[in-house]
């Protein structure tokens, strides 16, 4: 099920990066935050009365120059009415409403889209500033006055923002139709794929890193099922992406990733694996998906004994942390072994939506304790009373135990590796949740 997806705009300087910053270091709401992100943090998986949501910072990438501001608004009203269920757009109190905010408001009331209106800069508790009120002439509805710095009002801000968030049952995924997200660093070859996957020219296709700025969707119907393939921007280091554009690309195409339910992580064969790559591999993998390695171009390489075997340690070698996701080497350009990659979609579709019963489960787990028991500390043993599957993309599991300090992640991958031996799972990370188990329970 995809999740809430809440973006902050807003003109600069008004505080979009220091509420984003004051939440995450609050730890209200944060569960993993998205690697090769760093200093300028832009996305993050959050939650909020029990509903993951998606926060989406657009402040920390302003305009470059004085010049580039108001198209840099603009881009920023256009991508958060794109991919965001709600809009959180932050004004300052302190500098009042001003024309830059007017011409936001006027982006955003065409959107047709939830948005909450956060002034920022009120430093005291209490009843609302009279100066707040002027911002309801902006006609976006709720205002609600907060203070990032001084974390005053956020709660009230975030109930505000669940308010809008939509039901869960209109988040469910059409089952019947598998979201695929081509991604990977620029000039891989995501657009090329995308236009042979679908059999027409959907993306435009050039040499030149960085065409696609967009995600761009295409609905897809063939034997093998039915698909949407989503052809995303290629995403670069921060340090090189220096256009506006390409910047709010950046934020497109990890929205696309969380939308999809398999991500196609493409390797240019002719360049070899980067630290790029690894980077790209990491957000998918942190996000939960199902993943394959497409290895592209491979119709460019000159072959000998070896050559495939050569590639695939290296592969194994620098994505250790994704040894279950298969690699395939295919030619976007030929049409080399797409038809296999058809097949490998659907195959870690159905594995990450795999669920185990809880006896067949418990069995498989009694099984690789007798064989390798649980680690210790200081004469205390881990204890795993049982388990049960709690959920599914990804196939998650809840072990309850009588001290998760215990635990250890060489124990848990153990665990991990059993249940791919007994269970298959091909292509879906596998994540586990320690809960310890109430003494007055153990009986």
């Amino acid at each position: 099920m995809s999740k809430p997806v809440v973006a902050i705009v807003g003109r600069p300087n008004v505080g979009k990066s220091s509420l984003f910053n004051t939440l995450y270091g609050e730890r209200i709401s944060i569960v993993h935050d998205t690697p090769g992100v760093t200093r300028d943090r832009i996305y993050a998986n959050s939650v909020w009365r029990g509903r993951e949501f998606i926060m989406i910072d657009t402040g920390g990438i302003e305009p470059e120059n004085d010049n580039q501001i108001l198209q840099g608004m603009r881009l920023q009203a256009e991508i958060a009415i794109e991919t965001a269920d709600v809009i959180l757009f932050m004004c300052d109190i302190k500098s009042g409403l001003t024309a830059a905010d007017e011409d936001i408001a006027v982006m955003l009331r065409k959107a047709k889209r939830p948005v909450v209106v956060a002034v920022n800069k009120v430093d005291h508790v209490g009843e609302t500033p009279a100066e707040a009120y002027e911002f309801y002439n902006l006609g976006l509805g709720e205002v609600v006055p907060i203070s990032a710095a001084h974390r005053l009002g956020l709660g009230e801000l975030l109930d505000a923002l669940y308010e809008h968030f939509p039901s869960e049952e209109e988040l469910a995924e059409d089952n019947e139709t598998i979201k695929v997200a081509l991604i990977g660093k620029p000039n891989a070859g995501k657009s090329s794929l995308t236009n042979r996957m679908t059999g027409e020219t959907r993306s435009i296709v050039s040499d030149i890193p960085g065409t696609t700025r967009d995600s761009i969707d295409t609905e897809v119907i063939n034997k093998f099922g039915k698909f949407t393939i989503i052809d995303t921007a290629g995403m670069r280091k921060k340090g090189r992406i220096e256009d506006v554009i390409e910047k709010y690309s950046m934020v497109r195409a990890l929205a696309a990733i969380e939308r999809a339910s398999v991500c196609i992580i493409l390797i240019d064969a002719t360049v070899g694996v980067t630290e790029q790559d690894t980077k790209v591999a990491g957000i998918a993998h942190n996000a939960g998906k199902a993943c394959i390695f497409a290895i592209n171009k491979w119709d460019l390489i000159e072959k000998d004994t070896g050559t495939l075997e050569g590639m695939t340690r290296i592969m194994r070698d620098r994505f250790a942390f994704m040894d279950y996701a298969p690699i395939m080497f295919i030619s976007a350009k030929t049409g080399q072994r797409v038809d296999k990659l058809f097949e490998k979609i659907v195959t870690v579709h159905e594995q990450a939506g795999r669920r185990l019963k809880t006896g067949v489960f418990n069995d498989m787990l009694n099984e690789a304790i007798a064989m390798v028991p649980t680690p210790q500390d200081k004469g205390k043993h881990l204890k795993i009373y049982y388990g049960t599957q709690v959920s599914t993309n990804p196939p998650s599991f809840a072990l309850f135990v009588n001290d998760k300090e215990l635990s250890h992640f060489s124990y848990e991958r153990y665990l991990e590796n059993q249940i791919r031996k007994n269970f298959g799972f091909e292509g879906t990370p596998i994540r586990f949740f320690l809960r310890n188990k109430n003494k007055s329970d153990e009986e």
